[in-house]
């Protein structure tokens, strides 16, 4: 497919987005904070609808016709996230909140009853709050070690320190695959091979990855893998966690309640099968069913050809950016066709605050994220409290990039004239 082609493909694509289609201050929108959220086209949106207005109904063991039907859309869904991430079995994709549950649920099974005094977890500096905290906590608990990889000079994570911390005691190594602030795309494959060599288990935060790129859990042999239905065209309240089949099996039950049990006696229970021993309660059953229409959707459209597209918004925006020379990005740079990182870029202004840069972009239409983006310690060793932030997908064009760039630099001149 040519760029020209491509270009048709986005402008077409961008009709399934009704929220798009509105002005904010008396101008066109412009969508940049894919990172924080993504827009869901009506495919999506017409899904969530149609099971509540005809198969509302709780799942899993109703003989009636809307459980059924309820039933097989959410099962079916599973079944979707499967296949999207190329999953083994169906019962490694265990259905929860966000991806911050899906670590969380993580931690506190497997690592909680796993981790001794002594034994290592290695994070990266640029984990998101959701893969620092969890660790934390579960390391207070049981006398683990946390170590974490450094940054580079270019700012990408440092290899060559993360294999100077691991070690016989390294029992987990959990890392972004794409971080939401510099942009870099980690090595995730090696890092996950050079962890296995040790004996040590990987979890991948596919936040940023998932929703923009193909993904194989089987060709990178991650032991989990978390994404956010919400990122990836889907509603929030979904997401989903992915296991290796083994491991789950292991793992003790994260909550009790309905759903998650075989057998209830007033002594003790007996659990249910994977995935729904870690499914305590009535599910998010529409949000499921929309996160399956979501991958429909992506899949249609083809994660390769997202990806190659959102490599030629990269090489265009960081392009514009180059001609803004007050402007410093965070991150590594990418090579003149977009790859090497992902559709964003974190930037500061000398004496703006990154709130204020995202309020005056506001008044333009331009949405924006300001403010540390959940990476708190990374932004201390960038030596910065906030970083604003433009992030693309899919449904962008350049026409947006030209439309970002031009009230940027109205921003600029408009703090220029003031302190004039």
């Amino acid at each position: 497919m040519t760029i020209a082609q491509e270009r048709t493909l986005a402008a077409k694509v961008r009709q399934d987005f009704p929220i798009l289609h509105q002005e904010v201050n008396g101008k066109p929108l412009v969508y940049l904070d894919n990172a924080a959220t993504s827009q869901k086209p009506l495919a999506v949106l017409n899904a969530l609808r149609h099971y509540y207005e005809r198969d509302n109904a709780n799942v899993h063991r109703g003989a009636h016709t809307l459980s059924v039907r309820a039933t097989e859309a959410y099962e079916g869904a599973r079944d979707k996230v499967a296949s999207f991430v190329n999953a083994a079995s169906r019962q490694e994709i265990v259905f929860t909140r966000n991806a911050s549950e899906a670590i969380n649920l993580v931690a506190y099974t497997w690592g909680l009853n796993t981790l001794q005094p002594g034994d290592e977890i290695i994070l990266s500096v640029m984990e998101h709050h959701s893969n620092i905290v969890p660790w934390q906590l579960i390391a207070q608990k049981t006398g683990a070690v946390l170590k974490h990889v450094n940054l580079t000079e270019t700012g990408e994570l440092d290899l060559e320190h993360f294999q100077q911390l691991i070690s016989d005691k390294t029992k987990l190594v959990s890392v972004v695959h794409v971080s939401n602030t510099l942009g870099c795309i980690n090595p995730v494959e090696e890092i996950i091979a050079i962890a296995h060599r040790h004996g040590a288990k990987v979890l991948i935060d596919a936040c940023q990855s998932v929703p923009h790129m193909p993904i194989d859990v089987q060709a990178m042999d991650c032991d989990w893998l978390v994404a956010s239905g919400h990122k990836m065209c889907a509603p929030t309240g979904i997401g989903f966690l992915y296991g290796k089949l083994d491991l789950l099996m292991a793992m003790p039950p994260f909550m009790g309640g309905g759903e998650m049990i075989a057998e209830v006696f007033l002594d003790h229970s007996t659990y249910a099968e994977l995935p729904h021993k870690f499914e305590a309660g009535t599910p998010a059953i529409g949000e499921a069913i929309s996160l399956g229409a979501a991958v429909d959707y992506l899949s249609n459209l083809g994660m390769d050809k997202i990806h190659a597209y959102e490599e030629e918004l990269t090489a265009y925006l960081f392009k514009q950016l180059h001609g803004i020379p007050e402007l410093k990005v965070y991150g590594p740079q990418p090579t003149e066709d977009g790859k090497g990182r992902a559709a964003l870029a974190s930037f500061t202004l000398p004496g703006l605050d990154s709130s204020d840069i995202s309020a005056l972009l506001d008044q333009e239409g331009v949405a924006i994220r300001s403010g540390h983006h959940c990476t708190q310690p990374l932004h201390r060793i960038l030596g910065v409290s906030g970083t604003a932030r433009a992030s693309l997908y899919f449904y962008n064009s350049r026409e947006d990039i030209d439309a970002f760039i031009t009230a940027l630099k109205d921003t600029i001149d408009f703090f220029g004239n003031i302190m004039d």
